[in-house]
């Protein structure tokens, strides 16, 4: 490796690990004080980097909430992606009910960035429209295991799937944030089999 190389990998970890230290910072300051208390200055402080070099990885903290936001989520998408290829009614709801109970797990076990999440939601436009972008890319998925599900001739042909995956993630969305905000006194195992059974009757054959 030539001393022009090393010097760049040099400079790539250092880079790779001052955008941890300001996620990492970020993350625990936004527990502390909340989305809208903290500040782009206080992050910089506690992850003890430069104000220039902070800007090279962020512009503020809408977009530090963000990255953070990505990592968490990405997890969700990945089990949202998960193919889904039943050969009857019974091994649909079997799919439905454990990808529902994850989801909502997930939400649960990740209740404080999550919390986090829904605060800045409400009061930053960028991570608003990061959030409706993950929504979309959900729907994206279950309207894929719809159609399937369709092709197969498992499920009515007189609803609009559309219309059918974004519901269906919505009622899973509210749900989590329930989880998330500790409003419900049900189960997630309850939770799960009541809205997992709403679903899956109404759809298939």
């Amino acid at each position: 490796m030539s001393e022009e190389t090393k010097q760049i990998d040099g400079r790539n970890m250092r880079s790779i690990a001052t955008k941890q230290k300001l996620l990492d910072a970020a993350r625990d300051l936004f527990y502390e004080f909340g989305f809208k208390k903290t500040t782009i200055t206080q992050i910089i402080k506690r992850a003890e980097t430069g104000y220039g070099t902070a800007y090279v990885h962020f512009k503020g903290k809408d977009e530090i909430l963000i990255a953070l936001m990505e990592t968490v989520m990405q997890e969700f998408l990945d089990m949202a992606h998960t193919p889904f290829l039943p050969t009857s009614k019974e091994e649909a709801k079997e799919l439905v009910l454990n990808q529902v109970t994850a989801f909502l797990t997930m939400a649960k076990s990740n209740k404080d960035i999550m919390k986090v999440f829904a605060e800045a939601i409400s009061l930053s436009p960028a991570v608003n429209e990061k959030w409706d972008d993950i929504r979309k890319t959900n729907i994206h998925f279950i309207i894929r295991d719809i159609t399937y599900a369709q092709s197969q001739g498992l499920v009515r042909s007189d609803l609009k799937i559309d219309i059918v995956a974004r519901s269906w993630f919505l009622i899973n969305e509210n749900h989590q944030w329930d989880l998330v905000r500790d409003d419900t006194s049900a189960s997630i195992e309850d939770i799960a089999w009541t809205i997992t059974t709403m679903y899956i009757d109404g759809l298939y054959k």
